[in-house]
Formats: structure tokens, C-alpha cells, sequence
């Protein structure tokens, strides 16, 4: 049932939270979660204020960062390589004088910086920033003594059916994307 993600190669990209007043609704809610969906045990974690590292339960893949930093930056560069050929074969098409007057040299800057481009998106894409108000969120809650649910989807159907049913639950949800 997982799959890895297409530029990532993350197992799980789409990650929700509950918070929960207390441990005892969160772990509740999580066992619900677990049969209501069908959701293996590692899929659904309950983090509470006494975990000593919370973030393992949160970001389970951290110890994986570094491949998911090549796979993105491989990939993205990949993809800004041919971006950049085709903006340069437009160019050249639209009989641009300048592409015209010098093609090696046009070329090599066009697809160089398509490759550059690329390789930046993929260090955006490195950096998570839609994790951000997820984690901040439950590091939070963690501070303030309350407990939370988190569920590591392999798709987006399933992040979007955990986010109804813990809300449902009286959680208050945050998911990444």
C-alpha cells in the first residue's frame, strides 16, 4: 500500500495531527483512527508531553533526510535541465537573434540556468516548509501539557479521511500537504 513520492521518495509526504486534552482521548482516538481506516500501528502515533523525543514520532523519516534531499535535488534538476532545453528550442524557434547569433553559448546558459533553477526547487522542496505549522502546532500543544494524534498517510484520500475522523473526535487538526 505505500509507495514512494514522486520527487521526495518519502514513504509518507501527507501528515496529520490532533491535539488532545489529555493522553487517555488522544490514545483513544488513535486506537478508533486505527480501526475506523484501517491504518497499520505505525501509521498512527500518540505523542504525549512525557515522549523524550517527540520528533521521532512526528518526522519519522528525519533519519532519511539526506536521501530525500538527493531524490529532490536529482529529480527537480532533472526536470529544470529539460525545462530549460525547451525554452531555449523555443527561442531558437521564434528565431530570437540573439539565440541565433550565438546557440552554443545561449543554449548552455539557458539550460545551465534551467538546471540551476531546478536544483533550487528541489532544496524548497527539501526543506519541508509546509511541515512547519504542523510541527509547530503539536511541539506546542506538547508544551502546554496536552497530547496529540499524528497519522502518516500514503496518499491524500487517506490524509483527508484521518483529518474528518479526528475531527470528529474533538481534535483539534493541522495537515501537511
Amino acid at each position: 500500500m505505500s509507495t514512494l513520492s514522486s520527487v521526495t521518495g518519502e514513504t509518507s509526504d501527507s501528515k496529520v495531527a490532533a491535539v488532545f486534552d489529555s493522553e487517555a482521548a488522544a490514545r483513544a482516538a488513535a486506537a478508533e483512527i486505527r480501526s475506523a481506516l484501517g491504518l497499520q500501528d505505525s501509521q498512527v502515533q500518540v505523542v504525549t508531553p512525557h515522549d523524550r523525543y517527540p520528533g521521532r514520532k512526528l518526522e519519522p523519516e528525519g533519519r532519511g533526510i539526506f536521501r530525500t534531499i538527493l531524490i529532490a535535488h536529482y529529480k527537480l534538476g532533472i526536470v529544470g535541465l529539460i525545462v530549460g532545453a525547451l525554452v531555449f528550442a523555443a527561442l531558437w524557434a521564434m528565431g530570437i537573434e540573439a539565440v541565433a547569433n550565438s546557440p552554443w553559448l545561449a543554449g548552455g546558459l539557458i539550460v545551465g540556468y534551467g538546471g540551476v533553477f531546478g536544483l533550487m526547487a528541489g532544496g524548497l522542496v527539501s526543506l519541508r516548509p509546509d511541515h512547519d505549522p504542523y510541527l509547530l502546532k503539536v511541539r506546542g500543544a506538547l508544551k502546554a501539557g496536552r497530547s496529540a494524534v499524528v497519522v502518516h498517510a500514503f496518499s491524500t484520500e487517506e490524509r483527508d479521511r484521518a483529518r474528518e475522523a479526528l475531527a470528529a473526535r474533538g481534535g483539534e487538526t493541522i495537515a501537511t500537504l
